[in-house]
Formats: C-alpha cells, structure tokens, sequence
C-alpha cells in the first residue's frame, strides 16, 4: 500500500507540474501582451493622425524607421526563444516525471503480481488481493490518462495562446509598415508640392527679370539704326508700342528707317504720357467720327417740312476783322466751310450753312468734339 501511495503522490506531482506549467505558459502569454503604448499604436490616436512633423532629410527618416523595426523584431525573437526555451524545458520534465509514474506504476504491479504467488492461505483472500490489485492499476491508468490529458491541453492552450500573440505581432507590424509607407508617401507629396512651387517662383522671377530687362529706358536715348532695323523691330525690343515711338519722333508708324538714322528710344514716364494722349486722341477721334455720323444721318433725314430758310453754327464773335479771318482760316484748315458776318457786336465766325434746324445741331456737337478747332461754345443760329 505504500507502494501505492507514492504512485499516486508522484501523479499527484505530475497534475500539479502541469498545472503549473499552464500558469507559467499563461503569465508569459501576459507577459508579452502590449503595454498601453503598443495598444495606442494598434489603435491611432488623434495624435498619431494628425500630420507629423517634415523633414528635409527623407532616407534620414527611412534609416531610422527601419533601425527600430529591426530592434523591435530582436525584441520579439527574444522573446520567442526564452518562451521556446521554457517549454522544452517543461516538457523535458514532463516527460520524465511520466516516465517515472509509469515506471513506478510497473514495478508496483509486478510486485503485487509477485506477492500475489507466494501467498497461498486461501482462494478468498487470493481473489480479494487480486481485484484490489487490478482496482489499484485502473485507478493508477486513469490518474496517468489524466495526467497525459492535463499536458496535452496546457499544450494545445499554449500553442493556441503563441499563435494568437504571433498574429497579433503580425497585424502590428502591418499597421506600422501601412503608417510608414504613408508617412513616406506624405513626405514625398510634400517635397514634389515644395519643389513644384519653387519652380513655379524661379519662373516668375526669370519673367519679372526678362520684363524689367525689356523695359524702356528710365531716360531718353538716341539710337543708331542699324541694317535690317525697322520701327517695329526696335519697338518690340525696348516693349515700346509702334505708334508711341513714332509719335516721340514725330514720324508715321509706317515709315522706313534709314540706315544710320538717329531715333530718340522715349523714356518710361514718356512712354506712358505718350500713350495717354495717344488714348485721348483715340478717343476725341471717335468722338469726331461719331459726330461725324450723325451729321450726316442729319443731312439725310432732312426734309421740305423744315423750318425755311437755312441754319449756321457761330463758333466765335471776334474784336474785329483781323482775327475773325484767322479764326476762320483754323476752321476752313479742318474742313469746314467758314463765313464772317460784322455785327454792331463784332465780326461773327460762322460754320455753314446748313440746311434744317436738325442738320445744324449735329454740325454744333461735331465742331465741339473736334480737337483741331479746340472750341465748345459753338451754337446754331438762323441764317436766312
């Protein structure tokens, strides 16, 4: 019997080592859980999504992401070889205290079995030896299957618990590598986003140079013309339009060079009064015109219902003969057909005549909005 007792005490021992060993396999798998940092990284924080800070220096950046992937897996290898180490280890002992509770097992069946030879007192106490024996051996199988089961399952708990933590790892490292390749894809767009615009004001400025280098002089200057120059040739090379540089040197744009001729190049402020009596002058010349247009629309609408008689425009009442004919004489160098009529006043100036109230009016506006006679008193007046 006492034989028994240290069978079972050595089961009892095995039950006990695995369940331990269940528990050492459970605080490892603990152990190697992530701390709160790695679940802040298993799960971005609005931190983490929030744009990281740029460096210049990309492959800087590349080196020392790779430097702690590389010591982030020594960690975990680590980590897998001391946790390979301890289950070898436990089933070392395993399979020696298994080894030993069969052996014990064995040799206490045979001693029974040899006990059971030399005793002869009677076929009762022989058969109640015998089923007590066979009770012992069962009860022994069944605390050894037991003990076999417990193992096994810490085994397959462990396995279980090492693939889960294996792929836990995994997906970890994913979601790292997934945020660095689009740190690096930031970084990229950044640095094309950056370079792009830099071309763009490299661009600018060579445009704001090439304009500032067309540019007409600051003060006026003399030009030499040279074979093959021409008005429009030197106004595209100083940015001058045609017509205000043959304005400044008082020739049509029309006109051809000579060689050797002296053009004066206007200054940047000419230039500019240039082009604004240039303007003005458009402009009072489609005033002219228009006016123009509408005398004659005047003249055509003109009919026999009228009033009788014919109209004039007096464009000036002068002190006296003399300068009514030069004031006449302007007038008939613009076009007009002038009289000069004295008065107890003084010599009238008169533009006609015309025929209706309606065609005089219209002559009035033309005379008014003609730069070359410069006069906006004009009125119409009943001539005959």
């Amino acid at each position: 019997m006492n034989f028994s007792r240290q069978a079972l005490l050595g089961i009892g021992m095995i039950l006990g080592g695995s369940v331990m060993l269940y528990a050492m396999v459970q605080q490892i798998g603990e152990s190697n859980q992530p701390q709160p940092t790695s679940a802040m990284i298993e799960k971005p924080t609005t931190e983490q999504e929030s744009p990281q800070p740029l460096t210049t220096d990309i492959e800087t950046e590349k080196r020392i992401l790779a430097q702690k992937q590389k010591e982030r897996a020594a960690r975990v290898a680590e980590q897998e070889r001391r946790a390979q180490e301890f289950l070898t280890e436990q089933e070392v002992a395993e399979a020696e205290a298994l080894a030993k509770a069969r052996a014990e097992s064995q040799q206490y069946v045979q001693n029974i079995a040899a006990t059971s030879e030399k005793t002869d007192d009677s076929a009762d106490a022989t058969n109640t030896q015998s089923n007590v024996t066979s009770k012992e051996v069962q009860d022994a199988d069944k605390l050894i299957k037991a003990a076999d089961d417990a193992v096994n399952e810490a085994k397959a708990k462990a396995k279980a618990k090492k693939q889960a933590e294996d792929d836990q790892q995994q997906a970890k490292a994913k979601q790292e590598k997934a945020a660095a390749e689009k740190l690096a894809e930031s970084k990229k767009e950044a640095e094309a986003k950056r370079q792009a615009d830099a071309q763009a004001a490299a661009g600018k400025k060579r445009e704001a140079a090439e304009a500032a280098k067309n540019e007409p002089p600051k003060s006026p200057s003399d030009y030499q013309v040279k074979k093959g120059d021409g008005l429009i040739k030197l106004a595209r090379q100083y940015n001058i339009p045609v017509e205000v540089l043959a304005q400044a040197n008082n020739i049509s744009p029309s006109t051809s060079l000579q060689l050797g001729q002296n053009i004066t190049i206007p200054s940047r402020n000419q230039v500019q009064r240039l082009e604004r009596e240039a303007a003005a002058a458009e402009k009072a010349a489609e005033a002219k015109r228009d006016a123009q247009q509408k005398l004659r629309e005047a003249r055509q609408e003109v009919k026999e219902t009228d009033a009788k008689g014919s109209f004039g425009v007096q464009v000036a009442l002068a002190d006296n003969q003399a300068k009514a004919d030069q004031l006449a004489t302007k007038f008939k160098e613009a076009g007009y057909q002038v009289k000069t009529s004295p008065t107890s006043r003084g010599v009238r100036v008169i533009v006609g005549p015309e025929r209706g109230k309606v065609a005089a009016l219209a002559l009035k506006d033309k005379i008014n909005s003609d730069s070359n006679v410069n006069t906006n008193g004009a009125w119409v007046l009943y001539w005959r």
